[in-house]
């Protein structure tokens, strides 16, 4: 899944200590949420042997694993789904990149041809898109009614009636 590449990857890019961090903590927050939901997908590589008994033996099995996955995978999958189908194409394989598989985004450039630093750029706008899907936004808002308590006002330590007494 993501490795610590991925991870240096989003730090470095928020954390920038020369000036204003190029990616905010609701792209962080956004890339997490697509992180988990591609490792509850089950669609990372195997780099291990599945020692399964359902797959032994040389049982066609689709290329996707749906038949194996579980109903979470499944879930996620669709929802992965979903969220690449609103994404722009460029957008979302760098985002899968990224999130999901941990590769760097000179690697990326590489494999695309791309100019450099230009998945950068293309990473945020991504980021953004997906914030905005999760309903992540850079500024938290609120009903603006202020502070509630759960009591209409509050109660004294000591009843009135038990001071006068002593």
């Amino acid at each position: 899944m993501a490795s610590t590449r991925d991870d240096d990857v989003l730090s470095r890019l928020a954390g920038n200590r020369d000036g204003p961090a190029f990616l905010a903590p609701h792209h962080l927050a956004a890339a997490q949420r697509l992180e988990q939901l591609v490792r509850r997908a089950q669609l990372a590589p195997r780099v291990t042997v599945s020692y399964d008994l359902a797959n032994v033996g040389g049982r066609a099995r689709s290329g996707n694993g749906v038949e194996t996955a579980s109903d979470g995978a499944a879930d996620a999958r669709l929802r992965l789904s979903r969220i690449a189908s609103a994404l722009p194409a460029d957008c979302w394989g760098v985002l899968f990149d990224v999130c999901g598989l941990g590769k760097g985004l000179q690697l990326i450039e590489t494999e695309r041809r791309w100019p450099r630093r230009s998945a950068k750029l293309v990473l945020r706008i991504g980021l953004d898109q997906l914030a905005s899907q999760f309903g992540l936004s850079p500024q938290a808002t609120g009903s603006g009614t202020g502070t509630r308590h759960w009591l209409e006002e509050r109660l004294p330590l000591i009843a009135e009636d038990a001071a006068s007494v002593g």
